[in-house]
């Protein structure tokens, strides 16, 4: 086999055991965000390095849901001088700073991502917004979260802070293809499923919507003709709510 194949094999494995393992969870976060949409709230999603891309990767988006604010904040996404944000994400005191910045209203659900789980600023933005009584969805991998220490001071870890949390299925160091001739592996997988797991959870806040004969407010791509008239109406209704528009 060639290394794409083992990285496909990988891949393929940590995909089936999200399904088999998770999706019970992930019908649960759907169900949590069709009431929040329902309600006229807005999904709020955070995470910081990589896990920032996972966090935006349901904003703005075509077959997506409008009322999502991707809470991304320049010096934790490592969009540049990603050295620094390896450091800055290590740092207490965001949690706070991040949702006063956003105002999310009692009928809104937060999803935090982070692989590891670890660090403090997705563990501050989770815990801050239980401490204001709001949902709590975490994606991270329980292999990694489970065996690490918490950088808090605290000593907890994203775990400890959400209601649902679902597990991405990647391993302790995320990628583990071995290659021979390097004694580090390669093909980390933890965004992957995490993307699956995200738009999982929106289809199904779509689906449940629906069953509950309301008209899901989703984008249409902005590059088919008719795609910009038809957004502009969901952006006026969120317009107020969404700062990262």
């Amino acid at each position: 086999m060639k290394a794409i194949d083992y990285f496909k094999e990988n891949v393929d494995k940590v995909l089936n055991g999200v399904w088999e393992t998770e999706k019970e969870k992930i019908i649960e976060a759907g169900e949590k965000v069709a009431d929040s949409v329902e309600k006229g709230g807005i999904i709020q999603t955070f995470g910081t390095g990589h896990s920032h891309l996972v966090a935006e990767e349901i904003f703005y988006r075509a077959g997506g849901l409008a009322p999502v604010n991707a809470m991304l904040e320049p010096s934790l996404t490592g969009h540049q001088q990603v050295t620094k944000s390896e450091f800055t994400e290590r740092m207490e005191g965001w949690g706070e700073i991040i949702l006063n910045y956003h105002e999310p209203s009692s009928n809104d659900i937060i999803i935090v991502i982070s692989n590891s789980g670890r660090n403090s600023a997705p563990i501050e933005v989770a815990w801050e917004a239980q401490n204001r009584d709001l949902p709590v969805v975490a994606i991270l991998s329980r292999d990694y979260c489970e065996n690490i220490s918490s950088r808090h001071s605290s000593g907890k870890k994203l775990s400890d802070v959400a209601d649902i949390v679902i597990d991405n299925g990647s391993s302790l160091g995320d990628a583990n293809v071995k290659l021979s001739g390097l004694d580090i592996p390669v093909g980390p997988t933890s965004n992957i499923s995490a993307l699956f797991i995200i738009q999982a959870v929106v289809i199904t806040a779509i689906d449940k919507l629906l069953e509950r004969d309301i008209k899901p407010p989703v984008f249409l791509s902005g590059n088919l003709d008719e795609g910009r008239a038809y957004n502009e109406k969901l952006l006026k209704k969120y317009w107020d709510r969404i700062k990262a528009w």
